[in-house]
């Protein structure tokens, strides 16, 4: 069987909130082609892995390789423009845009190996936005807009996408969806490193899962044998 290519590698990954310390040694991989659940209890340090990851806490150490280029002293723009995208969990759409205005600030230049997105696919994806091309992020729901979220970041043609919560908060139709998404954005060849609290929603679209726990990785293996470990669930996933 060949070998799965690295196209993120994290080791002893720290961060900092003032004089707080988050993530203590934070290790963790994603290949091509793969869904990587991250996964914890709020609090545990999902968000705040994958902002760390993206540049966006001051205050951190430890090593971050992007298809094999260090990145963690990079700007927050310039790993986007590497080809790591990033869907946060507040959504951060622009509520006075359009959807097609909202794509078109995510548009970013074709990639030699990563897949190729536009309007008219990302609305083969998502119908639902096919039908509203023209109505401001403000006046759409909550599943709506982060649907929109995920279609302006794959605007960019990642590689590899961090994908934080896009179960939360949405109506279970919505979810569903997302999975189904998820699987489809898989079959293209784009990788995803997905935070959720959800295992049921987890074991649908995962090749392997990290649980993390007080900022620390607790467990990590595929996601195959976590679905069937009662125990680690309930010792760490378990509200």
């Amino acid at each position: 069987m060949k070998p799965i290519q690295t196209l993120l590698e994290v080791n002893d990954l720290n961060a900092f909130y003032g004089r707080a310390q988050i993530l203590f040694d934070v290790s963790l991989k994603v290949g091509r082609g793969e869904v990587v659940a991250l996964m914890g209890r709020n609090g545990a340090g999902k968000s705040t892995t994958m902002k760390t990851i993206m540049g966006l806490v001051e205050r951190r150490t430890g090593t971050v390789r992007f298809r094999k280029e260090a990145i963690e002293r990079l700007a927050p723009f310039r790993i986007c423009q590497r080809g790591l995208g990033f869907v946060p969990e507040d959504r951060r759409i622009f509520t006075d845009l359009s959807v097609m205005e909202n794509l078109e600030v995510g548009r970013l230049s074709e990639r030699l190996d990563a897949p190729y997105w536009d309007e008219n696919k990302l609305f083969k994806l998502f119908p639902n936005l096919g039908e509203m091309p023209n109505r401001p992020g403000g006046q759409m729901s909550g599943g709506e807009q982060q649907m929109l979220t995920i279609s302006r970041t794959l605007m960019g043609n990642p590689y590899l996408v961090l994908l934080d919560e896009p179960s939360e908060g949405v109506a279970p139709l919505i979810v569903e969806q997302m999975a189904e998404m998820i699987v489809e954005l898989k079959k293209q060849g784009l990788s995803v490193l997905l935070s959720e609290q959800n295992i049921h929603f987890a074991k649908l679209v995962s090749d392997r899962a990290y649980i993390l726990e007080n900022g620390q990785v607790r467990y990590q293996g595929s996601m195959r044998d976590l679905a069937a470990d009662e125990v680690t669930q309930q010792k760490y996933l378990s509200v």
